[in-house]
C-alpha cells in the first residue's frame, strides 16, 4: 500500500541545482572582495558603496534555490493516495534475510558482498508481480526492515538505505533471523506457501541454524540459501572516505580473511525444505528464484492498493513562485526608503 508516490521522480536529479547555486554564490563573494581591495581600504572605500550590504545577496541567493527545490518538487509532482481499495491476486508470501555483518564487505565479489546481495533482491523485486514481500536483516541480532507487503516501491527504496551499520551488534545470527522471518508470516494472512531467502557468506557464529530451519519447515516455511562469496575468501576492507586505509586484523596482527562457507549454507536448506544456489552470477539467482517461486501454487491473497492519487504539485508551485517574487523585490542595494533624508535638518 503505497500512500505516498513521484509522478515524475526523476524530475528530482534537478536538486543538484541547489549546492551549485551556492558553490556560485560562494565564488561571487570571494570576487566581489578581492575587486573592493583595488578601489582601497578603510572609509574610501565605503564612500564608495554606500547604498550596497553585504547580507542582501546571501538572502537573493537563499530565497532562488528555496524557488529551485519548489520548483523541482512541484515538477516531480508528488501524489497522496485518495481512494483505497481491496485487491485480489494469487501469490507466494517471500521474506529476503539479508547477511549485513562486517565480512560482507569483503570484495572478493564485485563491488563487494553486501552491494552484490542487494543487487540480486533489487533484480529480483523487478521480476516479482503479484507476490508479497518482506525483508530481515541481520549480524549479531536480526531486526524486521520491512513486513510483509506488496508496496515494490517501498521495498526498493528501504533496500538502498541497507549497510552494514544498520546493525549495531557483530556476529551472524542466522537461526534468529529464521525465527524473525517466521513471526513475519504469521502476523501475516495464513498462506499455503510461504519462502525464505537467506543470503549470506555462511559465517554463522551462532548455533542452532539447522533448528530453526526444521522448526521453520514445520510451519511450512521453505528456506533457500544464496551464497554471497568465494571459496578463497578475501579480506575486510576498513574504509575512510571511500578510501581502504587497512584491512580487518585478528588479536594476533594478522589480516582476517573470510570465506564463503557453503557447507553451512547447504546443509541450512536441505533442513529447511528448500536448496542452495551460488549467487555469483546475478542474473541466472534471479531466474531460479522465479522458478522456484512459479512452481509453487500460488494462492489468492487479499491486499488494499491505493487505485487514485491527487496532485500536490500546485502547494510546491506557489511556494516556488512566492520565493522567486521575494527574490526579484530584494535588490543589493539598501532599499530606496533607507536613501531617502527627508526628516534631516
Amino acid at each position: 500500500m503505497e500512500l505516498y508516490r513521484w509522478e515524475h521522480p526523476e524530475a528530482l536529479y534537478g536538486l543538484a541545482l541547489v549546492p551549485v547555486l551556492w558553490l556560485v554564490h560562494v565564488l561571487w563573494a570571494q570576487w566581489r572582495k578581492r575587486a573592493r581591495k583595488q578601489f582601497g581600504v578603510g572609509k574610501a572605500a565605503k564612500q564608495l558603496s554606500t547604498t550596497a550590504t553585504r547580507s542582501r545577496h546571501l538572502y537573493k541567493t537563499l530565497w532562488f534555490t528555496l524557488g529551485i527545490f519548489f520548483l523541482v518538487v512541484a515538477l516531480a509532482n508528488p501524489q497522496v493516495g485518495s481512494k483505497l481499495e481491496t485487491v485480489k491476486r494469487k501469490g507466494v508470501d517471500v521474506v529476503f534475510a539479508l547477511d549485513v555483518s562486517k565480512s560482507m564487505l569483503a570484495e572478493d565479489v564485485a563491488p563487494n558482498r553486501i552491494e552484490k546481495s542487494k543487487q540480486i533482491i533489487g533484480k529480483t523485486l523487478d521480476a516479482l508481480g503479484s507476490d508479497r514481500i518482506g525483508l530481515v536483516v541481520y549480524a549479531g541480532q536480526a531486526y524486521p526492515q520491512l513486513p510483509i507487503t506488496t508496496d515494490y516501491s517501498a521495498a526498493r527504496m528501504l533496500l538502498r538505505t541497507v549497510n552494514t551499520d544498520i546493525v549495531p551488534s557483530q556476529g551472524t545470527a542466522i537461526s534468529e533471523a529464521i525465527g524473525l522471518a517466521d513471526q513475519y508470516f504469521s502476523s501475516g494472512e495464513t498462506t499455503k506457501n510461504k519462502v525464505l531467502f537467506i543470503l549470506s557468506d555462511g559465517e554463522d557464529h551462532e548455533e542452532g541454524a539447522i533448528e530453526a530451519a526444521k522448526a521453520a519447515l514445520d510451519k511450512g516455511i521453505f528456506i533457500y540459501t544464496i551464497g554471497i562469496g568465494t571459496p578463497s575468501g578475501g579480506p575486510i576492507p576498513e574504509k575512510k572516505s571511500g578510501r581502504t586505509v587497512d584491512f580487518k586484523k585478528d588479536e594476533s596482527g594478522r589480516v582476517v580473511v573470510t570465506k564463503l562457507d557453503r557447507e553451512k549454507l547447504v546443509d541450512i536448506a536441505k533442513n529447511g525444505g528448500g536448496s542452495y544456489i551460488y549467487g555469483d552470477r546475478t542474473e541466472e539467482v534471479v531466474e531460479y528464484v522465479e522458478e522456484t517461486l512459479n512452481s509453487m501454487q500460488r494462492e489468492e491473497i487479499e491486499s488494499k492498493v491505493f487505485s487514485e492519487y491527487k496532485d500536490q504539485f500546485p502547494v510546491f508551485l506557489v511556494l516556488a513562485l512566492l520565493c522567486f517574487l521575494i527574490d526579484a523585490l530584494l535588490t543589493e542595494r539598501k532599499s530606496w526608503w533607507n536613501r531617502l533624508k527627508l526628516f534631516n535638518s
